[in-house]
């Protein structure tokens, strides 16, 4: 007899076959109703009774899940990188593991990481917002086609009125540090890409062992010389207690004056109020930003003012091919526990080291 299956997220076709072969699937959430269509009441009624539940971006709180274990749920699959719309402390108590998608868009984050690191370098959104804004462009012209037979083209005379007098001229990335706080899979995914830029990596991690990341070609370092040493510092560290508002006034204090930060991350791991501060007083060049402490970002935020800050919409993990990646490795979950075999992304063993190792980073502080 095949066993009961509820799916709420993509799969790609030939997993969902071979899943098929074992269960009878009933697709619900927001798969069957589309994204921000299902609450966790409606949710909670349409996964009930089922053996395995895999969701997407759909919430699950105690009462839900305590709802379908009564029913008979055994396996739970969440496909995200951060299963945090999941009460995790109630499958534990229940005694029902909980299987995710970690590192499912770890090339989305780092690529787009990458970006903003050359946009907040090179002043390329300043430009180029400029110029659709109508500063440093000649008058128009009846024929634009109808152009001189110039050699060397150039914007002009460098006065104060040039774009790279107002915009200033920016940094190679080539030669320059980059601190990676956090060298986890996306950390670790920006810090090969720097690399290829030319630029020296300062890793700084209490529970990853110096040899894994110095087998990727960077420096395992303690966190007052990756922040003395770096020019430029990228964020991907986890948001739990011990992290939370760690990025304070205490490591701008310790950066370059002329180092930019970098966050991609969640916004909950820098103090906000610091932050600000530390960009309006120059105590540190500038960021670039993706995450904020209240999304969307309110519209009177100070760092949407600020011309040495790039700022994004929360846009660095999402590409057309994440829901492909994470289906894939949810699929292999579901597939590992209908064969009876160990999990591969089941939820983090080591969290509670983790979360004990950067505590004792934080009081030490």
């Amino acid at each position: 007899m095949k066993k009961k299956l509820v799916l709420c997220t993509q799969l790609p076709e030939k997993r969902r076959q071979e899943i098929e072969e074992f269960c009878d699937i009933t697709i619900a959430g927001e798969l069957k109703h589309g994204k921000g269509n299902v609450t966790e009441e409606s949710i909670r009624e349409e996964c009930k009774g089922y053996e395995i539940v895999v969701l997407g971006d759909e919430n699950a709180g105690a009462d839900t899940l305590g709802e379908w274990i009564g029913s008979g749920m055994k396996f739970i699959g969440v496909a995200k990188g951060t299963p945090v719309t999941v009460d995790n402390e109630a499958l534990k108590a229940a005694g029902i593991p909980l299987s995710y998608t970690p590192g499912r868009n770890r090339v989305a984050v780092a690529e787009f990481n990458i970006g903003l690191m050359l946009a907040v370098a090179r002043k390329l959104t300043l430009s180029a917002t400029g110029l659709q804004k109508g500063e440093h462009l000649g008058e128009p012209m009846e024929n634009i086609y109808d152009v001189p037979d110039v050699k060397n083209v150039i914007w002009g005379p460098l006065d104060e009125n040039h774009p790279f007098t107002d915009y200033g001229i920016g940094f190679e990335l080539y030669g320059k540090k980059l601190g990676i706080a956090g060298y986890g899979a996306i950390g670790r995914e920006v810090a090969v890409r720097a690399k290829a830029f030319g630029m020296e990596i300062l890793a700084y991690d209490p529970y990853m062992p110096a040899e894994r990341i110095e087998a990727d070609g960077a420096r395992a370092v303690d966190l007052d010389t990756m922040l003395a040493e770096s020019d430029m510092v990228s964020i991907h560290l986890p948001v739990i207690d011990a992290t939370k508002g760690i990025v304070n006034k205490d490591w701008f204090s310790k950066m370059k004056p002329t180092a930019i930060l970098i966050n991609t991350a969640r916004a909950a791991v820098i103090d906000q109020k610091d932050f600000v501060e530390a960009l309006q007083n120059g105590e540190i060049a500038g960021a670039a930003i993706d995450v904020y402490w209240k999304e969307p970002v309110p519209a009177n935020h100070p760092l949407l003012s600020m011309r040495n800050v790039v700022c994004t919409p929360h846009m660095a993990g999402l590409t057309t091919d994440v829901d492909n990646w994470s289906g894939e490795m949810m699929a292999q979950e579901v597939l590992a526990y209908l064969r009876g075999e160990e999990s591969t992304y089941g939820r983090d063993k080591n969290l509670k080291e983790k979360k004990r190792k950067w505590k004792k980073e934080k009081t030490k502080k």
